[in-house]
């Protein structure tokens, strides 16, 4: 059966079961990877964790998966580890991809090996003529809520002030407004102790824009230490904030946010420079934190993103992703429309477009909607990007994996 004629047939079946979808899978036909590319977006961004690379893996069957995330040093030694595999092993494919090269994957390398689990994701669904969410067991939600995190909102001005953000961004029809505690011009003096003397004062105002039936979360930057982040919370704590993000610095999150938890009592959401599962495993299980920000494709992709949520949704945790690129933001549609708890992402595209995507993101009123187009629902056109990468050749060298007697991946 050649792809034209699968497609058809199943495009003629009026709904995808998990019964017609498992056999779909086994319908399709054998192939293999024979390139991926990498592409620099105009103007784009220089943060690893919000790297918005245009990653394409393409195959003989002539289906080409779209990703984004990594860059070209880190991006390299996976994907050559896909070259002559077949996309449809996405789990295998992962674990060799984060265990073939002795020391186990960072966090710039966790990033690229997401990057490139988006694009096969992207290929599963497009072989399947179905959107990536129905692969995942299907949506649990009609749409998907957001915070502004840009103030890119009509009729919002550079002058404005936090109470006229606040409602404007409730009229957009966002869930919740977010901005930054006391935020200062970059490469100037913070005194966090100054600044929270006035924490108040700006958070009032956020509370008065929103209205008491409405929603607002405050950033803490990570600019706090203990101390601080407590007095912080406890100041702020009679206006309800939704989430207080980034209590304290990453590299302390281990030790001071079950501190934090137990003397505050606003919720707190924190994750999003961090890895994989294992970073937020702790502090899910023992409720350290209210919602998780692991973002795609920082924690490694769909494959990891699906079971950081199975965790969540276990202890009752909820999921505010962190923003990164477009073609993430419409991965995470996919996969987090799926996940039956508490979800808020993190928007700032409204009234941009790309050039490279004439097709992408379902945006209305301050909602991101999931969609029935194939794979992650994303179309490229790489004539305004730049290629930087090109790897057509298998990685071998100082790369090997073992395997375990049933042929399951094990470390070397």
């Amino acid at each position: 059966m050649n792809r034209r004629s699968f497609l058809r047939g199943l495009g003629a079946a009026t709904v995808v079961t998990p019964a017609s979808l498992r056999h779909a899978v086994a319908a399709i036909p054998k192939m293999k990877i024979t390139r991926v590319r990498a592409y620099l977006p105009p103007n784009p961004n220089p943060l690893f964790n919000q790297s918005d690379v245009v990653v394409t893996v393409e195959t003989d069957a002539g289906i080409t998966g779209i990703g984004e995330g990594g860059a070209k040093d880190t991006l390299s030694p996976s994907a050559g580890r896909l070259i002559g595999r077949d996309p449809q092993h996405i789990e295998a494919l992962w674990q060799d991809m984060n265990r073939a090269f002795f020391y186990p994957a960072g966090r710039e390398r966790t990033d690229a090996i997401g990057a490139l689990d988006l694009a096969l994701w992207d290929i599963r669904g497009k072989a399947l003529g179905c959107p990536v969410h129905q692969l995942l067991g299907g949506t649990v939600r009609n749409y998907c809520e957001l915070y502004n995190t840009a103030g890119i909102i009509p009729g919002v001005t550079p002058e404005m002030g936090i109470r006229e953000r606040a409602k404007l961004t409730m009229e957009a029809g966002y869930r919740v407004f977010r901005f930054g505690a006391m935020d200062r011009p970059p490469n100037t003096t913070y005194d966090t102790r100054k600044q929270i003397t006035h924490l108040r004062e700006e958070c009032a105002e956020a509370r008065e824009g929103v209205g008491l039936d409405g929603n607002w979360a405050v950033d803490f930057h990570q600019r706090f230490d203990l101390a601080d982040a407590i007095r912080g919370c406890d100041e702020i704590e009679s206006l309800a904030p939704f989430f207080v993000e980034d209590p304290v610095r990453t590299e302390a999150f281990q030790q001071d946010l079950p501190i934090l938890r137990e003397k505050v009592n606003v919720p707190l959401a924190a994750g999003e420079e961090w890895g994989n599962r294992w970073d937020f495993n702790r502090l899910v299980e023992e409720h350290s934190i209210d919602f998780v920000r692991a973002t795609l494709p920082n924690v490694g992709g769909i494959t990891e993103m699906m079971k950081i949520a199975a965790l969540c949704e276990t202890h009752f945790v909820g999921i505010v992703p962190h923003f990164t690129g477009p073609i993430a933001t419409a991965a995470l549609v996919n996969c987090l429309s799926t996940f039956p708890g508490p979800l808020l992402m993190e928007y700032n595209f409204q009234g941009r477009t790309f050039d490279y995507l004439p097709v992408c993101l379902d945006f209305r009123d301050g909602k991101l909607y999931p969609n029935e187009r194939p794979g992650l629902g994303v179309e490229l056109d790489t004539k305004p990007l730049t290629q930087i990468a090109e790897i057509t050749e298998p990685v071998t060298a100082r790369a090997q994996t073992y395997f375990r007697p049933d042929g399951s991946i094990t470390n070397w």
